[in-house]
């Protein structure tokens, strides 16, 4: 029998996956990667537009939007706190150079460290979803290292590309104050399933990061 290629397509049947994206709300707070498909690597990308109100978005990286490409030396970061099967724990970050590893442990590189914000695409890091046996659990989180900038008024978006299924997008729209962090992803192994949960929390720092979520590390100062 042929096929008719000018035909449309009818609702996708139970079971199947959907290409369309997946947007975590308070309402629906968390995805399964594992009813996806799983598998081969999850791109996270974190990125801003300083134009909410309309028009076309500047051009350029997310804090010389932010600031008006008013300049000087300020800094975003995207990063990763990563706990294993086996116990071990730590940092994925510019910060120190902990760009982590795509297939040894940690299992999550970070690619770049976009230091004056003249970047497009934002930063990316990638987490290795073939070793996700190996992992427990992720949190995908994003500071400023130098300057001023804050997360709500820039319309920032986090975008988690896995190898199949939907992209899984978070905004981060919560109202930040005057903290420097915020926590916007938690990727949690829990035997049967790895799923994607929004938190969007802002929080004044590492440390304080970290004791919200029970990570158990000792934080020193460092430098990039």
């Amino acid at each position: 029998m042929g096929i008719d290629y000018n035909k449309r397509p009818g609702p996708a049947s139970p079971g199947s996956v959907s290409l369309s994206k997946v947007t975590l709300t308070k309402a629906t707070p968390t995805v399964s990667l594992s009813k996806q498909g799983g598998g081969g690597r999850l791109h996270v990308n974190l990125n801003w537009n300083q134009n909410p109100g309309g028009g076309a978005p500047q051009k350029g990286g997310f804090l010389k939007r932010v600031l008006g490409a008013a300049g000087g030396g300020t800094d975003l970061d995207l990063a990763a706190l990563f706990e294993l099967s086996d116990g071990r724990a730590g940092v994925v970050q510019a910060l120190g150079d902990a760009f982590g590893s795509f297939d040894g442990p940690p299992y999550i590189h970070l690619d770049a460290d976009d230091r004056t914000g003249a970047t497009a695409g934002g930063e990316n890091l990638y987490v290795n979803l073939a070793q996700v046996a190996q992992i427990r659990r992720v949190l995908v989180f994003a500071f400023i290292y130098e300057g001023v900038a804050s997360f709500d008024q820039a319309d920032a978006v986090v975008t988690l590309t896995p190898a199949q299924g939907a992209p899984i997008e978070v905004r981060l729209d919560e109202k930040a104050g005057g903290a420097r962090m915020c926590a916007i992803a938690l990727l949690t192994n829990t035997g049967g399933d790895f799923s994607v949960s929004r938190e969007v929390r802002y929080v004044s720092g590492h440390r304080e990061l970290d004791q919200a979520y029970g990570w158990g590390l000792n934080w020193t100062a460092g430098r990039k």
